[in-house]
């Protein structure tokens, strides 16, 4: 437990955090990755390159200053992280190395304004932090592992098959390299691939999010390759150049907290544009095999018909249920676009709702949805990067 007085600091320094917490967590990284570079083998290369983990982190750490007296405000963002921590191989021995560099880069960007006063609060409370993350983290490690075939860490895959989905998108299935049976997961959760490139100094990490349903031998992931020249382009350029059937890769067990609600028999509405269309085949394909007769829409958004993934999967699912609806839209023509009028028409006001796409698709469709009256608890969404908020308007 803190004290009241490191708490009344903490939360004092929060505005402060507000306005410096980028320039902050830049320094951090700089100064973390300088002294510790093989913590560059977890590390995503290109949300740092982006600024993306730099932004997450200053959230998160805004985030508990605010909450400080009452951290279970922030259980959901604690969970969320993680999930992925776990998924990167997180361990609770860096937790003590990250502290020392976040209290050293605070000091480096207040200056004078950084009282050892106020450092020595901020490292009380960043050890009372670090605890529940370690914490939530190892009963993450402990769940995947004791499962039937379940695993700590990374261990190794084959690839079984690859197959093109679309113009953009190339489908891997992996099978366990020791030929054990695959361990079960939520539809809608993720795994982490950890390539090693030729010419590549570090380990390279990638999350993607498992494109079929639980039950198969081996598990799906479907890749969309992404510019040479783009710094998040370098695993997908590898992995659809270079990774050939009968090659292996390292794979975390199965994370995340982006996934169906099982239990439910509400309507349920799927909203993908683009590659997070991923996910949703997950989900898609649970209810199909599992609750074929739940009243489902499926729509999808892509630039051009080129771009469409799993159309003829979809489509054979349909077949056999008997309530779904899919609807396909093509955002370079003028129908193709998702508005509030089109979710009235489309999606049943009491229905449970996923979205996944890129970051402004999902601002505009979940706000929309907020608009229409759907609820908080009824809009699910995931998207690809750092954990981190997006600019909805969450109604009361």
């Amino acid at each position: 437990m803190l004290s009241a007085s490191t708490i009344k600091i903490v939360k004092s320094t929060a505005p402060v955090l507000e306005v410096h917490g980028n320039a902050i967590t830049k320094v951090f990284y700089h100064n973390l990755f300088e002294a510790h570079p093989e913590l560059l083998n977890i590390f995503n290369h290109a949300n740092q390159s982006k600024g993306r983990q730099q932004a997450a982190l200053a959230n998160t750490v805004y985030a508990a200053a605010v909450h400080i007296e009452n951290l279970s405000a922030i259980i959901p963002v604690v969970q969320q992280i993680a999930q992925k921590h776990r998924s990167l191989g997180i361990k609770a021995e860096h937790y003590p190395i990250v502290g020392e560099f976040l209290l050293k880069a605070i000091k480096e960007v207040l200056g004078d304004a950084a009282t050892d006063e106020i450092i020595q609060a901020w490292g009380e409370a960043y050890g009372v932090i670090a605890d529940v993350f370690i914490q939530t983290e190892e009963a993450l490690y402990k769940e995947a592992e004791t499962q039937e075939g379940g695993w700590r860490y990374f261990k190794e895959f084959i690839v079984t098959k690859k197959v093109q989905e679309n113009d953009k998108i190339v489908s891997f299935y992996l099978k366990a390299a020791d030929d054990k049976k695959l361990p079960a997961y939520k539809p809608g959760q993720y795994i982490t691939v950890q390539v090693t490139i030729p010419g590549e100094k570090y380990l390279h990490n990638r999350q993607y999010s498992l494109s079929q349903a639980a039950g198969e031998d081996a598990y799906r992931i479907s890749v969309k390759r992404e510019d040479e020249g783009n710094p998040s382009g370098i695993v997908s350029v590898y992995l659809h150049e270079q990774l050939q059937e009968g090659d292996t890769l390292k794979v975390s067990a199965p994370a995340g907290e982006f996934h169906l609600d099982t239990t439910s028999k509400a309507p349920v509405a799927f909203i993908s544009g683009g590659v997070g269309i991923t996910p949703l085949m997950s989900m898609f394909e649970t209810i199909a095999t599992t609750d074929a007769e739940r009243k489902t829409a499926f729509i999808h958004c892509a630039r051009s018909e080129n771009l469409h993934a799993f159309d003829t999967e979809i489509q054979e699912r349909l077949e056999k249920m008997p309530n779904a609806a899919y609807i396909k839209l093509n955002s370079n023509e003028p129908e193709g676009i998702i508005n509030r009028g089109f979710i009235k028409q489309n999606i049943a006001l009491e229905s449970k709702v996923y979205v996944c796409g890129p970051v402004g698709f999902m601002e505009a469709v979940i706000n929309d949805l907020y608009a229409l009256g759907f609820k908080e608890s009824q809009v699910h969404f995931e998207f690809f990067g750092p954990a981190m908020q997006l600019q909805v308007k969450v109604q009361a």
